[in-house]
């Protein structure tokens, strides 16, 4: 049996999955505050607490699917920016099948 990382044992604790989708949640409310300043603030913590938070909460996922077949433009830059390896299948689909993504 492989043996599992130390972040996979982690992540099957209920109390670590909550923390991570709060630390997910805080990320993302801290990314707009820290928006004006100077430097890449938002386009890191807003991708990072998305991330975090879709990983740890099936009630996250459900609103993101729903999110992204109501806006599908604005879930295709969202999955571009997470660099989700779905959307990349589905561009390199488009591509093939000559229909633009955006």
């Amino acid at each position: 049996m492989a043996k599992r990382s130390l972040y996979q044992r982690l992540r099957s604790n209920a109390q670590v999955r909550l923390a991570l989708f709060g630390l997910g949640l805080l990320l993302m409310i801290a990314a707009p505050i820290l928006g004006p300043l100077p430097g890449p603030g938002f386009i890191i913590l807003f991708p990072a607490g998305l991330m975090l938070s879709l990983q740890n909460s099936p009630w996250a996922k459900r609103v993101y699917v729903r999110f992204k077949r109501r806006h599908p433009r604005y879930a295709a830059w969202t999955d571009r920016i997470m660099r989700r390896a779905s959307a990349a299948r589905r561009r390199a689909r488009d591509a093939i099948e000559g229909r633009d993504g955006d």
